[in-house]
């Protein structure tokens, strides 16, 4: 079920954001279902996505640290009790910049607006 919903947000990804996504592949562990969807980016950094199997935790994370010192993650692992949206937040750059995060709980559109924030700040780092 999972790899069914990776491969529906993958999908996404490539179709609607293909200025943005140069490639993706699923991340393994020992078991046949995929444990994260892995998508790189033109810039070469790169994006995963996790999905717990009830699809009630996430964190979609914008890995940019090689490049250029940044991360961006959206996830509700409830260790942030401060945040006003808790037990979701948003990485903002750094691990310790955490702010509120109003991602949409369902993965679909959540994928739709982080990739949306991912094509956003290409643009303004580029111009």
């Amino acid at each position: 079920m999972r790899s069914a919903m990776y491969d529906v947000l993958a999908s996404i990804a490539k179709t609607e954001f293909g200025d943005v996504v140069t490639g993706w592949e699923y991340v393994y562990r020992k078991a046949a279902t995929p444990l994260k969807l892995w998508l790189t980016i033109r810039d070469g950094s790169f994006v995963d996505i996790w999905l717990s199997p009830d699809k009630e935790r996430y964190a979609y994370h914008w890995e940019q640290r090689a490049a250029r010192g940044l991360i961006h993650r959206h996830d509700n692992a409830p260790d942030r009790p401060e945040v006003v949206t808790f037990p979701k937040h948003f990485h903002d750059g750094q691990e310790d910049n955490v702010r509120v995060s109003s991602i949409p709980d369902d993965a679909e559109l959540a994928v739709r607006e982080f990739l949306s924030f991912v094509r956003s700040s290409l643009e303004r780092s580029s111009g």
